[in-house]
């Protein structure tokens, strides 16, 4: 699998691969990752990539022309026709979903924006997929960059130390898209808190089903649309159904 990142500032992607899982599935070949800054396809004394937008207005606009020098190189060294995404509030909300999807792909070509946007142009000829991490504002795409990559590498086999730990992962299939339930480690005792009784009884048949309710109750309180979700797709069981209807009876406030 192979990136491809467009970003005035690559620098910030150095540390980013020299740590953690990251690290890991990059040292194994697993993803590939490669930075190419458009400051190097132009010619002029200043590298200009920006210019004052048409109609007037605040800020800058990233000019068409270096993303498209930059991009025409990449796909030279590529040899391949990988989509092309660009980082911006325009963009679909990552979720679970898509990052499923990217794992098993390829890879694709990321676009970093910055500045007031990106000249639509080019984003109308060349940009295959928008994404965005939420309803807020960053000011350049290189951490929607590292968020995407963060979580199709750890997707990637032999990335993650248990290979198994994903599947239980918030919002994974695995728990029907629920929220995962808390986890707990030594010392059995912490500050006069003890670990739940359940967890240290062996009985992993009730470990289980403690830990599906944690989860259930969890994605209840704090995502209910979730639970919808679920609810909708039939991945409820009877047995879950009983815990939300007690939890819903239990009196609110206290």
């Amino acid at each position: 699998m192979r990136f491809d990142v467009i970003t005035l500032f690559p620098e910030l992607f150095e540390p980013f691969v020299r740590v953690g899982i990251n690290r890991r599935a990059f040292e194994t070949g697993a993803v590939e990752l490669h930075c190419f800054n458009p400051r190097d396809a132009v010619t002029d004394t200043y590298r200009r990539v920006d210019d004052r937008p048409f109609g007037g207005g605040p800020g800058m606009v990233f000019m068409a022309q270096p993303l498209f020098d930059t991009l025409a190189a990449i796909r030279q060294q590529r040899g391949d026709q990988a989509p092309v995404v660009l980082f911006s509030p325009l963009g679909s909300r990552l979720d679970h979903a898509a990052v499923q999807e990217w794992s098993d792909s390829a890879g694709a070509i990321l676009i970093c924006g910055r500045y007031e946007g990106v000249d639509q142009r080019f984003i109308d000829a060349h940009v295959d997929r928008q994404i965005s991490l939420g309803d807020f504002v960053l000011s350049g795409g290189e951490i929607a960059a590292m968020a995407l990559i963060d979580a199709v590498a750890r997707l990637q086999p032999g990335v993650l130390g248990d290979q198994d730990s994903h599947h239980f992962d918030s919002f994974n299939p695995a728990l029907d898209g629920l929220l995962d339930c808390p986890h707990y480690t030594r010392p059995e005792h912490w500050h006069d808190v003890p670990v739940p009784a359940v967890l240290t009884s062996g009985n992993h048949q009730q470990i289980a089903l403690w830990r599906r309710q944690q989860s259930l109750r969890s994605t209840a309180a704090l995502r209910p649309e979730l639970l919808a979700r679920a609810r909708a797709a039939g991945a409820l069981a009877e047995q879950d159904e009983a815990f939300l209807r007690g939890l819903e009876a239990q009196p609110k406030g206290g």
